[in-house]
């Protein structure tokens, strides 16, 4: 992948990796990112390897690559990729995953909707022989009615679409494998649909449920907007139903437009005077054509404007600053909880 040609991870040697990579994404999340490294802080206590904690600032505007700088310099388990400008959500896990060295990989939001105090979960998963491990919400709390149905609505409309079993009412929220990653790293696909390139990708997967918890501070972040670009991306990457669905509306105006002819050489014929053959039954038929035609042209221009941003061959992201990941974490180099404490924002 491009990413990881431009920015190579320094070799370290095995011995000195990490055993857990997290990987979290990061887009103005000043109010959360204190009260997130506490709690994962605490998280880590309980884990029986080292871990690395890699920020991806996707281009913040507030003090959040400040806060995530502060956290490096206290604790070298604190890495971070710095975009130069914002690339998106899933970019921001691409290049997470492009950096990580441990041989689980877990991924979560910056918001505090993915709950860490569910990481143990997902390791114990992984333990027991499971390859991917990913996070299932039963209840979305305190969240906007619509945005709930419209999550609902997509999800079971994408099982059925996606040419792969994509498991329902899940994000990015989830455990992988080492092995997982390289294989997704190897991917290069660049609209990535992550939830779903790692259903495709196989291995043996599990579940475990949680309650989405609502954002512990600031605002949201993922707009309607945006959750509706990436259901659209979810689509057309794996599906290519759409394509034959404007096969199908073209059958069916031709059929229906076959029927109007015999109609209305029957009404000519029988009843001349019937207002079903004048200028209205005209114009219904030249709009239901032009909307079927230009359906027809979007879901076209969809699947080729993906084509156009595969051939150009832009690097993914570009990172204007990084650092942590030329530090070694063994464990005796490794900062203890009692130096590292920091305390949420009032």
């Amino acid at each position: 992948m491009t990413g990881i040609n431009l920015y190579p991870v320094p070799q370290i040697p095995s011995s000195s990796l990490p055993k857990y990579s997290l990987v979290i994404p990061i887009y103005n999340e000043e109010s959360n990112i204190r009260e997130l490294y506490r709690r994962l802080n605490r998280i880590s206590e309980q884990l029986d390897g080292v871990i690395e904690i890699i920020f991806v600032d996707d281009g913040s505007r507030d003090r959040s690559l400040q806060l995530i700088r502060d956290l490096h310099k206290i604790d070298s388990r604190v890495c971070y990729l710095s975009f130069a400008r914002n690339f998106g959500h899933q970019i921001a896990v691409t290049a997470g995953l492009n950096f990580v060295r441990g041989q689980a990989i877990i991924v979560l939001d910056g918001d505090l909707q993915d709950p860490p105090e569910l990481i143990p979960d997902l390791i114990d998963e992984w333990e027991a022989g499971y390859d991917l491990v990913y996070a299932q919400r039963s209840k979305r709390r305190r969240e906007n009615p619509v945005k709930r149905l419209f999550a609902y609505l997509f999800y079971r409309l994408l099982k059925c679409l996606a040419e792969v079993e994509i498991p329902l009412d899940t994000g990015d929220f989830c455990l992988m494998d080492r092995e997982v990653v390289n294989v997704l790293n190897a991917i290069p696909e660049r609209n990535r649909y992550l939830r779903g390139l790692r259903a495709w990708v196989g291995f043996s997967q599990t579940k475990i449920t949680f309650e989405r918890h609502p954002r512990f501070a600031g605002d949201v972040k993922y707009t309607f907007g945006k959750s509706f670009s990436l259901a659209i991306d979810g689509l057309v990457s794996f599906s290519k139903i759409p394509l034959r669905l404007a096969t199908y509306l073209g059958l069916l105006a031709a059929f229906i437009a076959l029927i109007m002819a015999c109609l209305v050489l029957y009404w000519r014929i029988v009843a001349p005077a019937s207002p079903l053959t004048g200028f209205a039954t005209i114009l219904i038929a030249i709009f239901f054509l032009g909307a079927v035609q230009l359906v027809s042209i979007g879901i076209l221009g969809e699947y080729i404007g993906r084509i156009y941003e595969e051939v150009k061959g832009r690097p993914l992201y570009i990172l204007s600053e990084m650092a942590g990941f030329e530090k070694s974490l063994a464990p005796e180099s490794e900062t203890t909880s009692e130096t590292t404490q920091i305390q949420p924002d009032s």
